[in-house]
């Protein structure tokens, strides 16, 4: 393994999307790729607009990338299982140039970019028993590794985004994110969170098709149809988090910059609604685990712009004491706040009022 590249080619589905170079200095410039320029679209509209510049980032949270790239590499539980296979080669993860990181993410990586040369092998979409999985992840995180298929639940695991354990699955001609239980978690936590989705689909909100998975240990396991993939291509994806160029482990932002954003990128202005929607369903649920990389845009080829994407992460947080998005600076808001929201962002008041009314009568 390489484990000190400094340059990657960035690509979406087969087509070159430009280049990232580290610099003397440890900064990383990126460049989008001629051809891209003419035919391809803003990986982010707002930092990496389409024009033939090179560009560098000035954010202090991304070791020198830009946040769409960073939102390529895994979170705590797929960076845990990077680290742990890496150990075994006697490489330390630490050391390691973030380019060389970028590169260790295979085909199951959450959104469109991929990063050449690929230094991982691809999962190879076994036929997988959950709760067979569900026990490697218990002792992984009880650090009883004498009895993990290592390398198995890496290729299914180490590219994942999130804090919670999960797989990424093939079942059938579909691809799916299944979780487990973290440590802190109660056993049931994979039917609480079908029950969270299912209540948001009945207030009308967008999440993409779901199913508990049956487990002879527990309740069941949730499972979420991926949908930064189509019809077997791969779909780009960008969280708010990181179109804004911040980090969701700092609670900075507010749901006002959520509309905000919508308002500059979105196709459809519908979505400013499906937000409020959203909004309204995390205060009042509680879903307090509301951050930056929790809300995500899609990029849509045929519309030839960005949407927001089906709503994903819904679960009840009792342990969580206040949003980590605000709402008009208020991490505990009321019905009063949301309201004043959608005055600021001349949304219709009429609608919004019944969007909080729909979803109280839903969660009664």
């Amino acid at each position: 393994m390489d484990t000190n590249l400094k340059k990657l080619t960035v690509k979406y589905n087969n087509h070159i999307v430009g280049y990232l170079l580290e610099l003397d200095d440890k900064r990383v410039a990126f460049q989008y790729d001629n051809e891209w320029l003419l035919s391809g679209f803003s990986i982010n509209p707002f930092f990496l607009p389409l024009i033939n510049e090179v560009f560098i980032s000035k954010s202090p949270y991304f070791s020198g990338l830009f946040g769409v790239f960073n939102d390529s590499l895994p979170d705590m539980w797929g960076e845990l299982l990077v680290r742990r296979m890496l150990a075994k080669e006697m490489i330390n993860f630490d050391k390691l140039s973030v380019l060389t990181r970028l590169t260790l993410i295979g085909d199951d990586g959450l959104g469109a970019l991929q990063y050449e040369p690929i230094q991982n092998t691809t999962n190879r979409h076994k036929n997988y028993d959950l709760d067979s999985l569900a026990g490697e992840v218990k002792n992984v995180i009880n650090n009883i590794e004498k009895e993990v298929d290592f390398d198995d639940l890496y290729l299914l695991g180490g590219s994942s985004g999130g804090t919670r354990p999960k797989v990424h699955l093939k079942i059938g001609t579909e691809e799916w994110i299944v979780k487990f239980k973290a440590q802190l978690d109660p056993k049931n936590i994979g039917e609480l969170e079908f029950k969270a989705n299912q209540l948001a689909k009945q207030v009308g909100i967008n999440v993409n098709f779901h199913k508990l998975y049956p487990s002879k240990l527990c309740s069941g396991y949730f499972g979420a149809k991926r949908f930064d993939r189509k019809d077997g291509k791969r779909v780009h994806m960008i969280s708010l988090s990181s179109l804004l160029e911040t980090s969701y482990k700092i609670p900075n932002l507010d749901y006002k910059h959520l509309f905000q954003v919508i308002q500059k990128i979105c196709i459809d202005q519908e979505d400013l609604y499906e937000a409020f929607r959203r909004m309204t369903f995390n205060v009042l649920y509680p879903n307090r685990d509301d951050h930056g990389k929790n809300f995500a845009f899609l990029y849509n080829e045929e519309k030839k712009g960005y949407q927001l994407s089906p709503a994903f992460d819904l679960t009840k947080t009792p342990m969580i004491f206040e949003h980590q998005m605000t709402v008009l600076n208020n991490g505990n808001p009321t019905k009063d706040d949301l309201i004043k929201l959608a005055v600021e962002m001349n949304l219709s008041i009429k609608k919004c009022k019944d969007i909080i009314n729909k979803v109280e009568n839903t969660l009664e």
